[in-house]
């Protein structure tokens, strides 16, 4: 279980703040953990922002809503900058969905943990494909503190880290939830994509 690091002391200058990383699969409770950690901040009487891409709204036009529909407030914004502009004089910014915003999210949460506050970041790590996806393989090499959590793959009950996308589709950005993805393990995860390359071909 991730341990949240010593809070700042009000009453002492403010250092430098960090980065944490959430990252995984489908299913595997990265928004979850998100929601956790955003949650134990609010009670501790910091001040949180919290922000997703404005595109995410299988759930909730505004709110972060994990897959179990345990949910949070959030602020959706259409370009990483507008986190920058909109997270003011906050002690906590939380992100959910980074894999969505451009590389400029990588600047935006050094500059924030720069400025002494904590930023904790959820995002798919890969594609449909089995590669990196978007900005966060930079975001995993300068964060201070990475969870990697895993899910339950759908055809062997094994842990899984894959997303296998189960329609016909090869745009890397398809939202959806369990009629167009389940979580694999390595094995059954490219075993279903050599199969799906059987097909095609």
């Amino acid at each position: 279980m991730f341990q949240e690091p010593r809070l700042y002391d009000s009453s002492q200058p403010k250092k430098a703040g960090w980065i944490e990383v959430i990252c995984g699969c489908m299913f595997s409770g990265k928004t979850e953990e998100l929601i956790r950690r955003l949650n134990r901040a609010i009670i501790a009487k910091q001040k949180v922002e919290i922000f997703k891409p404005a595109l995410e709204k299988r759930y909730h036009e505004t709110d972060i809503v994990s897959h179990s529909e345990r949910s949070i407030r959030s602020t959706p914004v259409q370009f990483a900058g507008d986190i920058l502009l909109l997270s003011g004089n906050c002690d906590v910014v939380g992100i959910d969905e980074a894999q969505f915003f451009d590389h400029a999210i990588v600047e935006i949460c050094n500059t924030l943990a720069n400025a002494g506050k904590r930023v904790i970041v959820a995002g798919l790590d890969m594609d449909f494909e089995g590669k990196p996806f978007g900005p966060m393989p930079s975001l995993l090499a300068v964060a201070e503190y990475v969870t990697k959590v895993q899910a339950i793959c759908a055809q062997t009950g094994d842990p899984a880290s894959f997303s296998y996308r189960l329609r016909n589709e090869t745009g890397q950005v398809l939202l959806g939830e369990r009629e167009s993805y389940e979580a694999r393990s390595r094995t059954a995860f490219f075993e279903g994509m050599k199969l799906r390359n059987k097909k095609d071909n």
